[in-house]
């Protein structure tokens, strides 16, 4: 079955849209069978794998109201091996028709269930807060991946995404976990990157990916054009991170399929060795001295 990997941090403005559009294409440019859905009502993430806004297409806001099946929502896109789910801005009506919905998180989790082996991977893109669509997305997740700059308030916005993830797994996903936190419009040149980077390396230690996302012009203008970076301009150094990031995912994805090793058997002691010859010592023969008497009489016949 296919790894759904959520794209969430509810603050605005740190590259969940354009990691959910570039990791989902750049999977698939490994030819990896990948599928996008778009989860927030601004529809970024589907005007930038091309498609125009269009309210009479099935979309994800059909899939949570019950309106229609995931493997209808199916769109190609210009990558051979991805594909889409478009979402629309009705969708921001959900957060209020889905208050008194029964399984009203679950939707998204039963809707996906049917397409889930059609897939290797399947990246949802959360919209910038933690509402009923976001939760949607993190109980239908195996993972969250989340995107953030290297300043102190980005910081403080992982803390409150973590505690909302702890609840999550308390009572409605309990195997849900964090697959990596990722450094968007990076400048390794600049102390306070560095200063927080540290920081994340020593909380989440091999959570945090070792590929970064710098500022790329080129990254920035793809959208405009409705194509991926890596159709755009696979040479920009905005393609090339996010095909280094989809490397280390999908090497963590393969890491994670392995079977664990087989515990070693323990060790059996060693018997005593042998005693050698020379260290035998012979029996010890303790010799008897028995005084035999003659029988009485036998010694009166002889004098006779």
């Amino acid at each position: 079955m296919g790894r759904v990997i959520a794209v969430a941090n509810q603050k605005g403005g740190v590259g969940k849209t354009t990691t959910a559009i570039n990791l989902a294409a750049s999977l698939a440019a490994a030819e990896v069978p990948t599928l996008l859905v778009d989860c927030d009502p601004q529809s970024n993430s589907t005007s930038g794998v091309g498609f125009a806004r269009d309210a009479e297409r099935l979309n994800t806001y059909d899939l949570l109201m019950g309106g229609g099946a995931a493997a209808d929502a199916l769109q190609p896109t210009e990558v051979e091996t991805l594909w889409a789910i478009p979402a629309h801005k009705n969708l921001i009506g959900a957060n209020l028709e889905l208050v008194a919905a029964e399984r009203r998180e679950y939707r998204l989790r039963d809707a996906l269930a049917a397409i889930r082996d059609r897939f290797h991977f399947i990246v949802l893109d959360c919209p910038p807060a933690l509402d009923l669509l976001t939760l949607n997305a993190l109980v239908a997740a195996d993972s969250v991946l989340i995107p953030m700059q290297a300043e102190y308030f980005a910081l403080e916005g992982v803390s409150e995404l973590l505690d909302t993830m702890d609840r999550i797994r308390q009572s409605l996903n309990p195997g849900l976990e964090v697959e990596g936190v990722v450094l968007t419009m990076y400048d390794e040149r600049t102390n306070l990157a560095q200063q927080v980077a540290g920081e994340l390396r020593n909380f989440f230690g091999e959570k945090l990916l070792a590929a970064t996302i710098p500022r790329n012009v080129r990254l920035a203008e793809a959208p405009s054009h409705g194509k991926p970076a890596l159709l755009y301009d696979v040479r920009s150094k905005g393609a090339e991170s996010y095909i280094r990031l989809a490397k280390e995912i999908m090497d963590r994805a393969q890491r994670r399929a392995e079977p664990a090793p087989e515990p070693a058997p323990e060790p059996h002691p060693e018997p005593d060795p042998m005693p050698e010859p020379a260290d035998i010592k012979p029996p010890r023969v303790i010799e008897l001295q028995v005084e035999t008497a003659e029988p009485a009489g036998v010694g009166d016949e002889r004098k006779d």
